[in-house]
């Protein structure tokens, strides 16, 4: 297993690299096809290692119960059942385009993200490979294996798998310090503007929103670079 120490990312490998700030929520299927389009753009120019990615929080329910609720009534209520159940046919076939196999059928729950939120702020306080880490898998243990991440031993084996230690993810789990960050962060995207997710701004200038193709970021990103290289 790799320990938060050795996955940490220094903050001289972060300020050598182009910054990137993604606002999601990681019950957001549109967040994880946004993902993964990008991944893809920067592959496919070769520039996969040159972003310094920061994950900022965007609760799509923030008035969803603690324990969250059952995945069926919650889409019914909100979209109603037969658009509910177009919706995911046609993320499915997104997701596959994108390598993702969206395991809708086998999720029970939608829960409430808070407590994710502030795991992944936490996370992001041991370095931006930590956080991406425990985003990935946050994403997949949703979306993939069906598991329910707002279940606080579920969030706990996630973290501790992504290389966040057992003490310090408890600790975010239950200190008031993640759940003001996550609140304040929350805050500073609605005053922005941002209404929807997944965001990106990139380079602290441009801002693009929703999960754009990975043709898009072969054309954005090569710009985005060379200016991030110049003298400001």
């Amino acid at each position: 297993m790799t320990t938060s120490t050795s996955m940490k990312t220094s903050a001289s490998d972060d300020d050598a690299k182009v910054p990137v700030t993604i606002y999601s929520d990681v019950i957001c299927p549109w967040c994880y096809v946004g993902k993964r389009r990008f991944e893809a753009g920067t592959r496919a120019l070769g520039l996969q290692d040159r972003f310094a990615i920061t994950w900022k929080p965007f609760e799509l329910n923030p008035d969803m119960p603690a324990g969250g609720m059952e995945r069926a009534a919650y889409r019914e209520r909100k979209f109603g059942a037969e658009k509910a159940a177009a919706y995911d046919r046609q993320l499915e076939a997104t997701g596959r385009e994108s390598g993702i196999p969206f395991a809708f059928d086998r999720m029970a729950r939608t829960p409430n993200t808070r407590l994710a939120h502030r795991l992944i702020w936490q996370a992001g306080e041991l370095g931006s490979d930590v956080q991406n880490a425990l985003v990935d898998r946050l994403f997949k243990a949703y979306f993939e294996d069906a598991r329910d991440i707002g279940r606080i031993d579920v969030l706990q084996d996630l973290a501790i798998r992504a290389g966040v230690a057992s003490d310090t993810a408890r600790t975010a789990l239950e200190d008031d310090t993640s759940l003001d960050a996550v609140l304040d962060l929350e805050d500073a995207g609605l005053q922005m503007g941002i209404q929807g997710v997944p965001y990106f701004i990139l380079i602290g200038k441009y801002a693009i929103s929703g999960a754009q193709p990975p043709e898009l970021w072969q054309q954005a990103l090569p710009q985005i670079v060379a200016e991030a290289g110049q003298p400001s």
